[in-house]
């Protein structure tokens, strides 16, 4: 028979939509075979749940949310671009850098140097500061290596990451990030390789389940997404764009067009290629910290998304180049003080509508019976504390598909009294 655990006096941020938070004041949520079998008040529990459960933990009044979903990362890769960083500093433009042969490219050198142990390696550092604060599901995005052999690597060390740590991964194949130098001068005879040679053994092997392009003037342009869009939909995965990062290319309205998972970045959105999104379903996911990081100016068009409902998603964006991010809980309170969200937008946006972003909103992202029991107890007195304060980091417990995770390497779970039982699952 399956565990059955009942968490009792908590509060629960469902995040369903409907009323603020989705909440639920002193809640109760019964977990079973790591799914969500009740929820609600706990004066509703009905009584065969309460006496049939093999474990009860007390929340002591904590507030309850479901996991948090990164659906927007380049975890793996080697080495770092600090340098690049100072020559912004002085006055270098991150086109004028990549036109240089670095940005993009320069983590390419070091990533296909880099051994697959090494890459996972300096891959668990970043993942772990991620966990740390509550991430129980990431994407995690292939493109620096650019041929064949790196990018299956790439996309392996993702699914090693997923066995090895209690998190779910989804893997995302970014061919089209940067045009490698074998091809230089070539671009359409590489999106030849990418749809060709590449796409097909992937989803041969399944190494990934969706494919994410770079849209833009110094990386691919519409026609040449198209052609990856087309390949990638031929073969059974779904598809994502990094669009209207630096410019206007249209690249929201081709997403929309094929039913992508996502547009993201979006400073550059047009009151058109909103329109097209809020048809398409597709998922606008916001990236704080490359607009930070970038010292961008023109923020993305949130009136203009909420005027067309298309739902928002945050994310870390993290990578070496434009977002050397390592906190979600950050990008909370970035999106609300650069792009103006309030704190439920924020928080809606690292779960309900990041799980949308990953094709997974029937699985996570809201407190809703039937879906995974991923969720994060935290040590605060209203939901809003999580977008507020920054440098903070009020977890105390995660629990994935219904298990206590008890192991932080950096982060050690603050004590309880009586601490309650539970194991990592594998």
């Amino acid at each position: 028979m399956s565990r059955r655990t009942l968490w009792t006096n908590v509060q629960l941020a469902t995040m369903t939509e409907g009323s603020p938070y989705g909440a639920v004041r002193d809640g109760a949520l019964a977990l079973s075979e790591g799914k969500i079998a009740w929820l609600g008040r706990f004066k509703d529990l009905p009584s065969e749940i309460h006496s049939s459960a093999d474990e009860v933990i007390d929340g002591q009044g904590r507030w309850v949310t479901p996991g948090l979903i990164d659906c927007h990362t380049h975890l793996v890769y080697a080495g770092h671009r600090a340098g690049e960083f100072e020559m912004r500093l002085q006055g270098a433009s991150y086109e004028e850098i990549a036109r240089r042969g670095g940005g993009i490219r320069s983590t390419v050198g070091a990533t296909r140097a880099a051994d697959e142990a090494a890459l996972l390696q300096q891959s668990e550092r970043r993942l772990t500061s991620l966990l740390n604060e509550g991430v129980t599901t990431v994407e995690i995005k292939s493109g620096y290596g650019l041929d064949l052999e790196t990018e299956m690597k790439i996309l392996r060390v993702a699914g090693r990451l997923a066995g090895k740590f209690p998190v779910t991964v989804c893997p995302t194949y970014l061919g089209a990030h940067a045009l490698p130098p074998e091809f230089e001068g070539r671009s359409d005879a590489y999106i030849d390789f990418v749809c060709r040679e590449v796409l097909p053994r992937l989803a041969a092997e399944k190494l990934a389940t969706a494919v994410d392009a770079f849209c833009e003037r110094i990386g691919f342009t519409p026609e040449q997404t198209e052609r990856v869009f087309k390949a990638a939909t031929g073969l059974g995965l779904r598809v994502k764009i990094h669009a209207e990062q630096l410019s206007d290319q249209g690249g929201a309205a081709l997403a929309a067009r094929y039913k992508a998972l996502s547009a993201d970045h979006l400073e550059h959105l047009s009151e058109a290629g909103a329109r097209a999104l809020a048809g398409s379903g597709t998922v606008a996911v916001l990236l704080p910290g490359a607009f930070y990081f970038l010292r961008e100016t023109r923020v993305p068009p949130v009136d203009l998304l909420r005027r067309y409902s298309v739902p928002m998603a945050v994310s870390t964006d993290s990578n070496p180049g434009t977002s050397p991010a390592g906190s979600l809980l950050l990008m909370l309170n970035m999106a609300c003080t650069l792009f103006r969200l309030t704190p439920e937008e924020a928080l809606a946006g690292v779960t309900r509508n990041a799980a949308k972003a990953l094709g997974l909103e029937k699985r996570i992202g809201t407190l809703e019976r039937g879906k995974d029991a991923d969720f994060v107890v935290w040590d605060i007195s209203e939901p809003a504390e999580l977008a507020y304060a920054f440098g903070i980091n009020p977890r105390r417990f995660v629990v994935r598909h219904g298990n206590i995770v008890n192991w932080f390497p950096s982060v050690a779970a603050p004590p309880c009294s009586p601490p309650p039982p539970g194991e990592c699952p594998p």
